[in-house]
């Protein structure tokens, strides 16, 4: 780990246990011996000292902190996270997301939980991949890539000839379904106190493409974005008055 520490971010606890010669119960030894809940505990910490130089119990919230230190500890803990799921971005696939979504007919979100604000009712999520036609685009969401509802979704959206994207956390049945991968890969602390980083690292990763799309869409659809946002502005100014 001291020699190569941007390697164990990338392996698991049975290839680190074959890098150091050792079985896995040792490796999962270590890492509590040293102050971590786990395996995954100890990469997050990795994680933060590598990128912002922390120390390795910087992010581990303890019942005496109070709330200034709180607040730094999950800044901090977000913000390696965030930088954890940049450096994991399949910059390939998102320039092939990008360009099915310029010439994508129609455009339908599909998942579960916090990162998505589409249809939520599996009834109705079927229905409406089952009428999607050859040119339309299917974008469906699942941190694990493991729900089956969502697996049955990508299905349907698939047999009907549309292109499916996938936003995942991690790799799972899911991924098999689609045609464009799209990680949003986060460190997930086991720490009890600290919050979740998925529902922030989808739509990060999302903003992405989003904001790539509008900028090939050319002049006319430009000046339609900034209308909308001068008249949004000028809604604020009104509920002030």
């Amino acid at each position: 780990m001291l020699n190569d520490p941007r390697r164990i971010l990338n392996t698991t606890v049975a290839v680190t246990a074959g890098l150091a010669n050792v079985s896995q119960p040792t490796v999962i030894g270590f890492c509590t011996s040293v102050g971590c809940e786990g395996f995954l505990d100890f990469k997050l910490r990795l994680a933060q000292s590598l990128a912002f130089g922390l120390p390795a119990s910087h992010s581990v919230i303890v019942d005496a902190d109070g709330p200034k230190d709180v607040a730094e500890k999950i800044f901090d803990y977000m913000m390696t996270s965030l930088d954890w799921a940049r450096r994991h971005l399949d910059t390939n696939e998102l320039s092939r997301a990008m360009d099915s979504l310029v010439t994508a007919d129609r455009i339908e979100f599909f998942g579960f939980g916090a990162p998505c604000g589409a249809e939520t009712n599996s009834r109705q999520q079927a229905m409406v991949a089952s009428c999607l036609k050859p040119g339309d685009m299917a974008v469906v969401i699942s941190n694990t890539a493991a729900t089956r509802s969502v697996i049955e979704i990508a299905r349907l959206a698939r047999e009907s000839g549309e292109t499916v994207i996938v936003l995942v956390g991690m790799r799972g049945p899911l991924v098999e379904r689609c045609d464009i991968v799209l990680p949003a890969e986060t460190l997930e602390n086991t720490n009890i106190y600290t919050p979740t980083i998925s529902p922030i690292a989808a739509p990060t990763v999302i903003d992405i493409p989003s904001a790539a799309v509008v900028m090939r869409c050319g002049e006319d659809h430009i000046a339609k974005l900034a209308k909308m946002k001068r008249n949004l502005a000028y809604l604020r100014v009104s509920e002030r008055l």
